[in-house]
């Protein structure tokens, strides 16, 4: 700047010479100008946040730094943590009392930013929310909750469930229930072939459950003329004769293979014969 040239606010047009000045946007301004042009105003004295003073600001807000304080307790937040609630600035500790979950163990605030266990409306702190059996905490693992009290998984198992009377663990989910005892589902199986039985037709021998096809091939009688097993499970028919059994479609004549059912007949040593045929013979 040249002698003699003036230097002047853009605003009111004071001289700055030898006075304070503010430059905004490569222009200068007086302070007094400044202020009431572009000073933010204070959330809560309401007044211009002055060029000597510090602005401090949260989301668009602004505030003198003695202005910046717990709405509650007046306390200052400059460099504190600090909790916005409804518009006001709240410090951690009258921002826990006021709105903070209560820890249903302990009923002590759980502060913001502790990890903290929720189920059904109630909250825990981590080291709060334990076990009713064991006492150890929970966590993150799967719980149970059982009357007014929450289970581990194991402690569940030992304390509650019905243990499988074949593999002798516990049974979480289904099951089914033979001779008033408890079994999985993947445990009830064939004594014979190992087939799973659950869903599926099976009778018993001694004690013991069988599928039918098991059953019949060991137990049942079996047919004189096909020498598959005959049995009355699966609804078949079936012909006895001097301790020998026929299915009822297997009773023919041994010679001209004519059906006897309802019918008389003859024997012939081991054979049966309608009585055309016993009468040629």
């Amino acid at each position: 700047m040249s002698t003699g040239e003036r230097f002047d606010c853009h605003y009111c047009k004071d001289s700055l010479l030898g006075k304070k000045y503010i430059m905004k946007e490569d222009t200068q301004y007086c302070t007094k100008c400044y202020e009431n042009l572009f000073a933010n105003c204070c959330e809560d004295c309401s007044l211009p946040i002055g060029c000597n003073c510090k602005d401090l600001s949260y989301k668009d807000r602004h505030w003198h730094e003695q202005c910046f304080k717990c709405a509650k307790c007046s306390r200052s937040l400059v460099e504190k943590a600090f909790a916005a609630k409804d518009e006001l600035l709240l410090c951690t500790e009258c921002y826990s009392h006021e709105y903070s979950s209560k820890c249903t163990t302990c009923k002590k605030t759980i502060m913001p930013g502790s990890r903290k266990m929720e189920y059904k409306g109630n909250s825990w702190h981590e080291t709060c929310f334990l076990c009713h059996r064991c006492q150890q905490p929970i966590g993150t693992k799967s719980f149970i909750p059982k009357d007014t009290g929450y289970f581990c998984v194991p402690c569940f198992e030992k304390q509650f469930a019905y243990q499988c009377c074949a593999c002798k663990k516990a049974i979480t989910t289904g099951g089914v229930t033979y001779q008033d005892k408890p079994w999985h589902r993947d445990c009830f199986l064939c004594i014979s072939c190992k087939k799973q039985l659950s869903g599926q037709r099976f009778t018993s021998r001694e004690n013991y459950p069988y599928c039918l096809e098991c059953f019949s091939n060991l137990y049942a009688k079996k047919c004189v003329g096909c020498t598959r097993p005959i049995t009355s499970l699966a609804g078949a028919k079936y012909i006895s004769f001097e301790e020998r059994q026929w299915h009822s479609e297997c009773f023919t004549c041994t010679q001209c293979s004519v059906s006897l059912v309802g019918r008389g007949f003859l024997t012939q040593r081991d054979n049966i014969l309608c009585t055309d045929c016993g009468r040629e013979k």
